[in-house]
């Protein structure tokens, strides 16, 4: 590995330490990254870590490995030849590809905030700013993957509220019935929301149960909520179910408002009982 790779910090030398594992007894993951010395050394981290772990280098054999492999989880680069990183998870995420749910850490030569967002919206379930360190990712993989096999407690009863249900064991969601496509991160998201209906959720503590972070970009929880919005609400401009409390976070309404009345009824309107 070239010392001059600005990618990477200075822990590459190391091992991954007392987390390695027998290779693939971890999970499957797919890196994709036009840069040989970036996929090298996240394979070789990777692989110590107990994961199996293929590889891609352009947009379109990336989905064309993902389809023959069916990876557990996608590292996945947001400057590639061909096809843009951004392309890419769209497309995993299509309802065409079969990989609705199929987890992703998106990775970045740039630290731009917009760059982030970018990946958040359109389905990146992490990501890893460039220069990161091989440590680092590795966990990130991790927790992305912990939180996706966290085992439901059996018997757990359905989740409904303002005409949305959620079923924890099948990790399916419909609202009035109709079955809605989310991401692992969505899902977990509405699933917390409706286990703690009426309740001021702040961004912390989201980002601490759901994503299972100590610490971390705030802005991950508000573009997931942005997105979970646009899927769940009538109009996501005007949120009526998840509301944002200012100052504080969000609270999930389980009766929406209703809408206001535009004038007071008419006197001559009322029964002789005085009803309206």
């Amino acid at each position: 590995m070239a010392a001059s790779n600005e990618w990477l910090t200075g822990d590459a030398g190391a091992g991954v330490g007392a987390g390695g594992g027998t290779a693939g007894a971890a999970g499957r993951v797919l890196v994709v990254d036009d840069d040989p010395t970036v996929s090298e050394v996240a394979t070789g981290y990777l692989e110590r870590a107990g994961f199996t772990v293929h590889r891609a280098d352009d947009g379109p054999s990336a989905l064309e490995a993902a389809a023959r492999h069916r990876p557990d989880l996608v590292v996945l680069d947001l400057m590639l030849p061909g096809m843009d990183g951004l392309e890419v998870c769209r497309r995993l995420r299509a309802h065409g590809a079969g990989t609705p749910h199929l987890p992703v850490v998106m990775l970045t030569a740039r630290g731009d905030e917009e760059d982030r967002i970018l990946g958040l919206e359109v389905g990146a379930d992490d990501y890893v700013t460039k220069p990161f360190s091989p440590r680092e990712l590795v966990l990130r993989v991790r927790s992305v993957l912990r939180r996706a096999s966290v085992a439901v407690p059996a018997g757990e009863p359905l989740l409904a509220a303002a005409g949305l249900t959620v079923d924890p064991a099948a990790r399916r969601a419909t609202r009035d019935g109709i079955e809605l496509s989310l991401t692992l991160r969505e899902f977990d998201l509405l699933a917390y929301f409706l286990r703690h209906v009426g309740q001021v959720c702040e961004r912390e503590r989201l980002m601490r149960e759901v994503w299972g972070w100590d610490f971390g970009d705030l802005s991950t929880v508000t573009v997931h909520v942005r997105r979970l919005r646009s899927k769940i609400e009538k109009d996501p401009a005007d949120p009526q179910v998840i509301r944002t409390v200012w100052g504080a976070g969000y609270r999930f309404d389980a009766v929406p408002d209703a809408p206001a009345r535009t004038a007071a009824p008419d006197a001559t309107a009322r029964t002789a009982d005085g009803r309206v």
